[in-house]
Formats: C-alpha cells, sequence, structure tokens
C-alpha cells in the first residue's frame, strides 16, 4: 500500500464488537488462571482435597489449609475461575454446584494428577513440578522478550532461545544451576514428572512394542522409572538407562536396570532398540539428526530386529481443537525456552530421513504423542 494511506475495515456487528472485547480479555488475562494455578499448587490445594476425601465445601478447605479465615471470599473466588478453566469440578459428584452444606468442589482427571504425596500407584506421577516450572519467573520473563527476540538479527547456524538471550543459561544445562539452583531442580523433576506419566497406558496399549526385544536402551532415561516399568512387564528385555552423570549419579542403583553415565549426541550403548521418549522436541532438527545418527549406529538392521522407538508428539488438527492448541502451546513452550520444536508427521519423516533412516511406521497414536517405530 503506497502513500501510508489507512486500509479500509469491516465494520463488524455490535454483537460482533461485545464479543471481541470479551473474547480480548480472555486472552489477555489467560496468564491469571495459569498464576491460579501456580498459587493453588503452592498452596497445596489438590492434595488437601484428595485427603479430604476428593470433594470438599470451601470451610472445611480454609481450614485443611490453615489460612486465615478473612482470606476465605477471596479463595471462593479463585476456586470458581479454576473450576471455569477445568482444573477442579464444582459439586460433590463433579456435575452439581451446590449442596445444602454450600458450594462444593472436588477433584477431576486434571487436579488428580497435581496431588502429591500418593504412594501404591505406580501410575502416579505428580506434575506440580511441571507446573511450578513453566509459570516460574525465569520462563515468564523469557516469554516477556519475545519481541526483542525477534528483532534481533542472529548470524549461524545456531539460534539461541529467548531464554538464553533474557537469562544467559541453557535449559537441561550445568548454566541452568549457575543462573539458579532452584530452578534448575525445579526443570529437573519437572521433565521427569512429564515424562513419567502415562507409562502404564504405554504398557497396556503398546505391549507388542516390547514383544520380542533382548535389550534396550532408554536415553535420557532419567532416574530409570521407564525402564523398570518395561523391564516389569517384560523381564526378558535387558534395559540401559543413558543420561547425564549428574542425573546418573542420584538414579537408584538397585540392579533391576543399567545405568550409564554419558552423552547421548557422543555415543549410545549397543542394543537391539533404543528408546527416546519425550527427547527430541527439546531439540534443533540438526540436533536431532545428530542424536539419531547415534541411535542408528547403535542398533542391529530391521532385519535382526532393530529399531529406534519414539515416543514424542506429533501435532496436528486430528485430535480436535483442544488438544491441536494444547500441542501448539507446547510448541511456543519449546520456541521460548529451548531451541526445540514440536513436530508433524511429516516432520518427523524428513527428521529420520536426515539421519539416515530406511523407513518408520506410527505404532500408535496416544494422545498429543505419537509411538514411533524407526527402522536402519
Amino acid at each position: 500500500m503506497a502513500g501510508g494511506e489507512a486500509a479500509t475495515m469491516e465494520v463488524p456487528t455490535d454483537a460482533e464488537l461485545l464479543q471481541a472485547q470479551a473474547d480480548l480479555w480472555r486472552h489477555s488475562l489467560y496468564y491469571l488462571t495459569s498464576m491460579g494455578l501456580r498459587c493453588a499448587i503452592k498452596l497445596g490445594i489438590p492434595t488437601a482435597i484428595h485427603r479430604l476425601g476428593g470433594v470438599t465445601s470451601l470451610p472445611d478447605l480454609m481450614a485443611a489449609l490453615s489460612l486465615p479465615a478473612s482470606k476465605q471470599p477471596f479463595l471462593g473466588r479463585l476456586m470458581r475461575v479454576l473450576v471455569t478453566s477445568g482444573v477442579f469440578a464444582a459439586g460433590g459428584n463433579g456435575s452439581e454446584s451446590g449442596s445444602e452444606a454450600g458450594e462444593l468442589f472436588s477433584l477431576n482427571p486434571l487436579s488428580r494428577i497435581l496431588v502429591d504425596g500418593v504412594v501404591g500407584h505406580d501410575e502416579h506421577h505428580s506434575q506440580t513440578s511441571f507446573v511450578l516450572a513453566a509459570t516460574s519467573p525465569f520462563y515468564t520473563e523469557a516469554a516477556l522478550g519475545l519481541a526483542d527476540w525477534f528483532r534481533k538479527d542472529v548470524t549461524g547456524p545456531a539460534v539461541p532461545s529467548p531464554f538464553e538471550d533474557v537469562h544467559g543459561a541453557s535449559l537441561f544445562d550445568e548454566s541452568t544451576a549457575l543462573l539458579d539452583k532452584e530452578l534448575d531442580e525445579l526443570v529437573t523433576e519437572g521433565l521427569a514428572a512429564h515424562d513419567n506419566l502415562g507409562i502404564g497406558t504405554i504398557m497396556r496399549e503398546c505391549h507388542d512394542l516390547f514383544k520380542g526385544l533382548e535389550s534396550l536402551t532408554d536415553c535420557c532415561g532419567g532416574d530409570g522409572t521407564t525402564a523398570r516399568a518395561i523391564t516389569k512387564a517384560h523381564p526378558h528385555v535387558k534395559c540401559t538407562v543413558l543420561d547425564l552423570p549428574k542425573v546418573i549419579d542420584k538414579a537408584p542403583s538397585d540392579g533391576i536396570v543399567n545405568c550409564v553415565a554419558g552423552d547421548l549426541f557422543h555415543s549410545v550403548p549397543k542394543s537391539q532398540a533404543v528408546m527416546l521418549k519425550l527427547v527430541l522436541h527439546h531439540w534443533s532438527d540438526e540436533d536431532c539428526v545428530k542424536i539419531l545418527s547415534q541411535c542408528r549406529d547403535a542398533i542391529p538392521s530391521h532385519e535382526e530386529g532393530g529399531k529406534v522407538i519414539i515416543i514424542d508428539i506429533v501435532v496436528g488438527p486430528s485430535l480436535g481443537p483442544v488438544m491441536f492448541e494444547a500441542q501448539l502451546l507446547m510448541d511456543m513452550l519449546m520456541l521460548v525456552n529451548t531451541r526445540g520444536r514440536q513436530r508433524t508427521e511429516n516432520d518427523w519423516h524428513e527428521l529420520f530421513m536426515k539421519a539416515g533412516f530406511s523407513d518408520y511406521k506410527i505404532v500408535k497414536k496416544l494422545g498429543a504423542r505419537g509411538v514411533f517405530e524407526v527402522y536402519k
């Protein structure tokens, strides 16, 4: 458009204008839902409701949290926002909004995975650390610097993330601990919780994935939780966990799995199968090719039963708008805080071919994630 002339704009109807304003409020203030969720976790609300039998009135919740009586109206306002956003349910059965005893709040599937201290349940991995890391001042400050980051012209193959640009440190690196030790521990805990959630589902839905295997290396396998679940379900599989020395040093030495300290960019222990579960989305395409090349060198041919198992997000709208939005928000999380990205199936295909693999198949789709078998 020449001369700086203003473009004409379609005039919305009164109803569209009012709806647009309401939508603008929602999008501008969504961060308050995140902060409200963070507040609920810091106060211990999900765990308190669990200990009260899964449903509670506001006065009983106040008493369980040992909060001053003067804050009861304000806690009620917070809880109503979190009910509306789907973090908690209203009513004793998750559908009713009240009772003779007053307003009731209960756990739903989302808030159940925010309960701490559950024992005797192999599949429960509290996600509180993931939320506290994602809503930390370090993450939010990096996101606030996004516009400045876009304006910077960076040369070279590796573009630093906004997190690196703002804080001068990289996540999952020694520099994170130097930046803030508490953040480093929180990120490590959050990553482990995020990775370990749904192990039982994988064992049930993808049982044949490990059938016939003699050995498997779990790259970035953390404390070996996933490897132990595989060994429990498939005792014939000898599992090795590869992770950084600082992680392996804290892993339990129980003889069930073999723990190896190392760097998957340089060497992967040889085995019939190598697994990368929620690993590659943290890395750029170039780094993923390097990692996959090491994995390819560690396994035998397809004819000999060799394969790389990849469990990671596969971006696409087929699962509906809510799941698609969650996938895209996870991609934004990678954009802001790492050099990685979430990928479509076509993106995955290109990575596999660049790394020298001959074929692949998606064995199963589990929610936002896909389970790949990739062949040499």
